[in-house]
């Protein structure tokens, strides 16, 4: 099929008009109110609901909250999560707690924080953050391993204190935690 076109006029081979039209976009945008924001100075307001990158928690004594339990690191869909579970002994310093995990790691770089982490955690040992701004030299950096996901983390203080449970309950029973 052949679509016949209507020659152009003189004043539309000029491309005036159209020039024209672009400047006085410019100038009905040149006089408004900036919305530019001057970054590391302003920030803007996290909304209700962000997911920002994971972090760890600790209980009030000071414990990792989280026991190993790897759902996170299966759930993940980038395949971020690292974990190392201490293995059938676990750890002495942790007190009554299932087990602590050897090492816990979290590649910010893969990461696309969706949250799965923080939903699928049956202990509330990882949350995220609300901040937006993670920055790093080099890629090493922004791998996040137990100690500085902890320290981002903080103390979460838990109402349940379920190990404080578990321990009075094998307390009661006779068996040493």
């Amino acid at each position: 099929m052949i679509v016949k076109r209507d020659k152009l006029t003189f004043w539309e081979r000029l491309y005036l008009p159209a020039i024209i039209n672009g400047l006085k976009v410019t100038a009905r945008h040149f006089f408004k109110k900036k919305v530019t924001m001057q970054y590391p100075e302003e920030k803007w307001v996290v909304p209700e609901g962000y997911r920002g990158a994971p972090y760890l928690v600790k209980d009030q004594d000071g414990r990792t909250k989280c026991v190993s339990c790897q759902l996170c690191e299966f759930v993940c869909p980038p395949r971020a999560i690292r974990i190392v579970p201490p293995g059938p002994e676990g750890s002495p310093e942790v007190g009554n707690v299932e087990k602590a995990p050897k090492e816990f790691e979290i590649d910010m770089l893969r990461c696309i924080f969706c949250g799965y982490c923080q939903e699928v955690c049956p202990e509330e040992a990882i949350f995220l953050m609300k901040d937006y701004s993670l920055t790093g030299t080099t890629r090493k950096e922004l791998i996040y391993d137990k100690e500085k996901l902890l320290a981002l983390g903080g103390v979460h203080n838990d109402k349940i204190r379920k190990w404080e449970t578990k321990a009075h309950e094998a307390e009661e029973q006779g068996v040493k935690p």
